[in-house]
């Protein structure tokens, strides 16, 4: 149990801002909340890479796409733009499942607004799908029909 030295309700400057109801597992900060940080951004890479089929199967897209990417020599800001459109895509697909992962925790029994969350969530990884679509599409689709029509040529 906490001992307030306070009697008054006015807050005391030292804890402005401070909301008491905050995890007491956050970290107070420095090079150790780097490590963890770390630590717990590569545990959940390595389980979305376990559990989530959908990451796996974008994650094998982009082991293709980043190397064409790399491969058609294009301007640099246009190869980033490329690259940026996949990772966009697998970043929208870990918060998606992070979303899918928290509902499923709250319950499993059917909920209309799990079944929004759930689907908003999916919207959002279709959307982020097209716009690597339309991205490729742009920048490198032309670049790949005049290297097949220079390899048909001879």
């Amino acid at each position: 149990m906490r001992r307030f030295e306070r009697t008054s309700r006015e807050p005391d400057e030292s804890t402005l801002g401070r909301d008491d109801r905050e995890s007491p597992y956050k970290s107070v900060g420095g090079p150790i909340r780097i490590w963890h940080a770390l630590r717990y951004s590569l545990r959940g890479l390595a389980l979305a890479l376990r559990v989530e089929s959908a990451f796996r199967q974008e994650l094998i897209l982009a082991a293709v796409l980043v190397p064409v990417a790399i491969a058609l020599s294009l301007p640099a800001l246009e190869t980033l733009v490329l690259i940026g459109s996949i990772g966009m895509v697998l970043i929208v697909e870990l918060i998606n499942s992070s979303i899918e992962a928290a509902v499923d925790r709250i319950s499993l029994d059917p909920h209309r607004l799990s079944g929004r969350a759930k689907d908003l969530g999916s919207a959002a990884v279709f959307v982020a799908l097209l716009l690597c679509l339309l991205t490729w599409s742009l920048i490198a689709a032309p670049v790949l029909v005049r290297l097949v029509r220079g390899v048909w040529a001879g």
